[in-house]
């Protein structure tokens, strides 16, 4: 005879496992990967197609919260190779600076160093006070339809508000360490909490605060992803026990599938943004994300 406890938890088990499909993380991994770093919000994605295609997958249940770490920890991962070399010079100028005590002007290294510590300061504090609240609030695919419009017209605004950027032959780290100032890397630093509301993006965030503080539209994004490294990383590794615990029960193989594809989309994106926005600027996605949101909030208001 089958314990009542041991049948209580096989019954969880399946009902969990068939809430999140092999195919549905495999799409899932694909857009989070693609949509963490293109400015229009993942939270708001993730949220909105579930609704969209009949799923019955929530963006609060704790499943579903526990399944995204893994994809958010795999875009970190990304992030911090595709920048590895930035990332090596970061880390020795930091060392100079504290084994010298001083940031010396002429070492760009250790001034970006500081500024990303700066700029992750706000995030962090702002994100384990307000995540929770925030994203129990405003869960909804409307309000997170809604909230992608706003995120387009910040994009836009954005774009009309910047600043001019300098034009000078100095390398893309030390023209960032130059242009930024200690309060405008924690204003940058600060914008990434907008994204704790599903709909507002990260990266669409903090490349529109680089903009505003003076850095080209190559620098912005070049900014913006160095900062978004630790904090992605950081709160995936937090929450990554979950993955192990009961929570995970049922969505352990979909998570790695999912993180997988993740990183796939991930790489090409920052491949692709970086690029891109060597000659372009955030105005398409501002249409996108505006569009995207009018169409959907029409949607869910009439069915």
């Amino acid at each position: 005879m089958v314990p009542d406890g041991a049948e209580a938890h096989d019954d969880r088990h399946v009902i969990v496992a068939a809430l999140i499909s092999y195919p549905q993380a495999i799409l899932l991994g694909l857009l989070q990967g693609v949509s963490e770093l293109f400015p229009i919000s993942s939270l708001g994605h993730s949220v909105i197609l579930p609704k969209l295609l009949g799923w019955d997958i929530h963006q609060n249940d704790k499943y579903f919260l526990t399944f995204l770490v893994a994809t958010h920890l795999a875009t970190a991962i990304v992030l911090f190779l595709f920048f590895r070399r930035d990332w090596m010079r970061i880390f020795k100028g930091l060392g100079r600076s504290l084994r010298d005590r001083e940031i010396s002007d002429d070492d760009p290294d250790a001034r970006l160093g500081w500024l990303l510590v700066v700029g992750t300061i706000p995030a962090g504090i702002l994100g384990l006070t307000l995540e929770h609240s925030l994203r129990k609030i405003f869960a909804s695919p409307t309000s997170a339809a809604v909230f992608l419009m706003l995120n387009g017209l910040l994009l836009y605004g954005a774009e009309l508000l910047r600043r001019r950027a300098p034009v000078t032959d100095v390398e893309d780290d030390a023209r960032i360490a130059r242009t930024v100032s200690w309060r405008g890397a924690f204003f940058v630093g600060a914008t990434q909490a907008i994204a704790l509301i599903p709909g507002f993006s990260r990266s669409g965030a903090t490349m529109g605060g680089g903009l505003l503080v003076g850095l080209s539209h190559k620098d912005a994004a070049r900014f913006a992803f160095l900062l978004a490294t630790p904090i992605i990383g950081a709160a995936a590794l937090l929450k990554l026990p979950e993955l192990f615990g009961t929570t995970g029960d049922g969505v352990r193989g979909q998570a790695l599938v999912a993180a997988l594809c993740s990183a796939a989309t991930a790489y090409l994106a920052v491949k692709f943004l970086m690029r891109y926005f060597e000659t372009n600027t955030l105005t398409p996605f501002a249409i996108y994300c505006f569009t995207a949101g009018l169409a959907c909030t029409a949607w869910f208001l009439v069915s």
